[in-house]
């Protein structure tokens, strides 16, 4: 599964807001600028993104955006599903209203879907993790350091008895 560029350029918009929280808005312009990210296409993530109660704007001549909330209060989880949907890592599996996990190929109780297990925790894995990250959590990460180099696997020869 791939995220779109709305939820990774709607999070560096967040991190970025939450990097600069003060007292004055940040003016997205100023965002756009700093991280090579088109305007015109966070003005329309923004708008999710406010909609969703995650930020705050103030318009005006010292107007730009905030953080509506406490960013220990906002988890990543909030961010995607504003700016995507319903997480879902394969068309046919979703959310019903009261939680639980439907396969859309499923049309009766004898006709099981085969993968909706591998899927179901597929999903639960990505909402989860997202659901334990808050946006605090990306501001105060180090970077990951790079993976440790395997030594070349060693096949021994198989031997007879002799």
């Amino acid at each position: 599964m791939m995220f779109s560029t709305k939820a990774e350029y709607g999070v560096r918009v967040m991190v970025e807001l939450a990097r600069r929280a003060g007292a004055d808005p940040i003016p997205l312009a100023e965002i756009a600028a700093h991280d090579g990210l088109p305007l015109a296409y966070l003005e329309h993530l923004v708008a999710r993104l406010r909609k969703a109660g995650l930020v705050a704007s103030r318009r005006g001549s010292r107007g730009g955006y905030m953080l509506a909330r406490a960013s220990t209060e906002i988890t990543m989880a909030e961010v995607v599903e504003a700016l995507e949907g319903s997480i879902a890592p394969i068309e046919c599996i979703s959310e019903a209203p009261d939680g639980s996990i439907v396969c859309s190929r499923e049309s009766s109780p004898e006709h099981v879907c085969p993968t909706k297990l591998l899927w179901t925790r597929v999903r639960f894995s990505i909402v989860n993790t997202l659901r334990e990250t808050t946006l605090a959590d990306l501001m105060i990460t180090p970077a990951l350091p790079a993976p440790a180099t395997l030594p070349p696997l060693q096949i021994e020869p198989l031997t007879t008895g002799a």
